[in-house]
């Protein structure tokens, strides 16, 4: 079976992506979902980052403040490599496992920091989701409650534009100068990973 690695920067669209290849029933494993299941209220991963950056990254209702966890280890390099040693070995080890119970002819895996982690190794093609700065910049203003340099040092922290190209297999246009619509593009590329799944 075919993994394809779906990534992309902030506010490029990974998700409607994600959609449209799901419309295909092609199965997608989400690794930000299951970031998000790992800490949960009761998880021991929870339990392990609340002792490590304080009890003020845990709301009052036991849910984990992701805001504040991604504003404390954001610039903090060596709390940001200590809490992906803590995330990342369990939210492969899931991965691995949802890929294993499936038979189909390839999966969607979105990760959307594949290539600033050094995942690469781990799915057979990379299909990125390109669009403007600007785009990114707008599109994510416009979903999240960012402000607007919050959203730019994301973006800086990120590999470049031009990087995500040079490691792509496949892309999916999403600037506002695509020639063909997001759906037409993921149903030529569901087709094409079909074709090389049976090679």
């Amino acid at each position: 079976m075919l993994i394809i690695g779906l990534t992309g920067g902030i506010g490029s669209g990974k998700s409607t992506v994600a959609r449209l290849f799901a419309a295909h029933d092609v199965p997608v494993i989400d690794s930000d979902v299951i970031a998000h299941q790992l800490t949960q209220p009761g998880q021991s991963i929870l339990t392990d980052i609340q002792q490590y950056f304080g009890d003020d990254i845990v709301l009052p209702d036991g849910q984990l403040n992701r805001t504040a966890l991604a504003r404390r280890v954001f610039n903090d390099r060596l709390a940001r490599q200590r809490l992906e040693d803590m995330l990342h070995p369990a939210i492969w080890q899931e991965v691995t496992r949802q890929i294993q119970v499936l038979s189909t002819d390839y999966c969607l895996l979105v990760v959307p920091l594949l290539l600033e982690t050094g995942q690469t190794t781990r799915v057979d093609r990379i299909l990125v989701v390109d669009t403007t700065e600007a785009l990114q910049l707008s599109r994510t203003l416009h979903r999240d409650s960012r402000s607007e340099n919050e959203v730019k040092a994301i973006m800086h922290a990120q590999v470049s534009r031009h990087a995500r190209l040079q490691a792509a297999d496949d892309i999916v246009d999403n600037t506002d100068k695509a020639e063909l619509p997001l759906e037409t593009q993921v149903a030529t590329l569901h087709q094409k990973y079909r074709t090389l799944a049976h090679r």
